[in-house]
């Protein structure tokens, strides 16, 4: 038979062979024509066209191999816990705290053996502040479940740290600038600090410390001036219960954190001319204290960067502490047809600020 009496009668007989049992390869397209039999100088190579589909290679998935190291994208580091030390107050079943303030009062008056006048007592009021319980969920089938175990992927448990770091970071955001609608306020924010500081103009212009373009707009000297104002203006508002030596925390963004590293003509950087003056004085960083922006939607004000000086103690008595209720609480785990889901639970007061004296603040650096 020729080529395509070939092709027709296996196209024909291919319904037999698969009714006798015979499964040939989907690629099988003709029996061997009658003129490739008889020519004993046909080389396979060589034949005038192919019976199967032309060669692909080998599947691409043979080639393709997983990382066994898993990378995770970076965030945002959480800073507010260590700027401010962290306490649990009270439970999570807890909605309202109140933060007794004892005032003195009184006066005195001339002696006299009968006199009665001149007298002491005391002022007590009950601020309060909120809890804020919040909540996220996960879920996992046990179809997803397996094929991620396909890929090497911890499915279940790396869920369960997403769910964990979801609310510590919500956790941190709160304790910077509270939760909007309660009576949960912020360290940045809190409505009972004293009205923020403007910075000294440059000489370059403008009270910033970098252009927009990120170049130094400010030098050492004039960097350590807005620093110095702040300090003064503590010292100032604390009536000197606040010295030179005591411990104080300087926080601000990560990219202001830079100019303290301008040097001026003699060597001397910002941060050394500050230290040696206050050498009892932290500096610290978290974003949320650059300006607010698209790409930092956490900063505290579209007006710019935020600088702030608080002193850890005022009288023995700590002037802020970021504070919750409930760190993590996970829920039951709740069996689907052929899935789970589980619940975590935090809860926060914000950053009490007991003494709000010990602090100032300043934006548009």
């Amino acid at each position: 038979m020729n080529l395509q009496e070939a092709r027709s009668q296996w196209l024909a007989d291919r319904p037999m062979h698969e009714e006798a049992g015979l499964y040939a390869l989907p690629s099988v397209q003709m029996y061997l024509p009658d003129e490739w039999k008889r020519n004993p100088q046909l080389a396979l190579d060589a034949q005038p066209a192919l019976s199967t589909d032309p060669s692909a290679a080998i599947p691409a998935l043979l080639t393709t191999t997983i990382d066994p190291e898993v990378y995770r994208v970076a965030y945002a580091p959480l800073d507010f816990a260590e700027i401010l030390t962290e306490r649990r107050i009270g439970a999570w079943t807890d909605q309202t705290r109140m933060l007794p303030v004892v005032e003195e009062t009184g006066e005195v008056s001339t002696y006299g053996d009968r006199s009665t006048s001149g007298r002491a007592g005391l002022n007590v009021n009950w601020p309060q502040v909120q809890a804020y319980l919040f909540q996220c969920f996960l879920e996992y089938g046990d179809l997803e479940t397996e094929r991620m175990g396909l890929a090497k992927i911890s499915y279940v448990s790396e869920l369960q740290a997403t769910a964990a770091d979801l609310l510590n970071r919500y956790q941190n955001f709160t304790y910077a600038l509270g939760v909007e609608g309660l009576q949960c306020y912020g360290y940045i924010n809190n409505p009972f600090l004293s009205a923020a500081l403007t910075p000294a103009v440059k000489a370059n212009g403008g009270t910033t410390w970098f252009t927009s373009g990120g170049s130094p707009n400010a030098t050492p000297n004039e960097v350590y001036n807005d620093a110095l104002a702040l300090i003064q203006a503590l010292i100032q508002q604390t009536q000197g219960t606040v010295k030179e030596n005591s411990p104080m925390t300087l926080s601000l963004s990560p990219g202001s954190n830079q100019a303290f590293h301008f040097a001026n003509s003699f060597g001397l950087f910002t941060d050394d001319l500050i230290k040696k003056g206050y050498p009892n004085l932290k500096i610290m960083t978290a974003p949320q204290y650059g300006k607010k922006t698209v790409v930092n939607f956490q900063g505290f004000s579209t007006a710019g960067n935020v600088m702030q000086l608080r002193v850890d103690e005022v009288i023995r008595q700590k002037v802020a502490y970021a504070a919750f209720n409930e760190k993590l609480r996970a829920g039951r785990i709740v069996p689907g047809n052929s899935s789970f889901s589980q619940k975590f639970t935090s809860g926060t007061w914000g950053t009490l600020t007991r003494m709000p004296v010990g602090v100032v603040t300043m934006i548009g650096i």
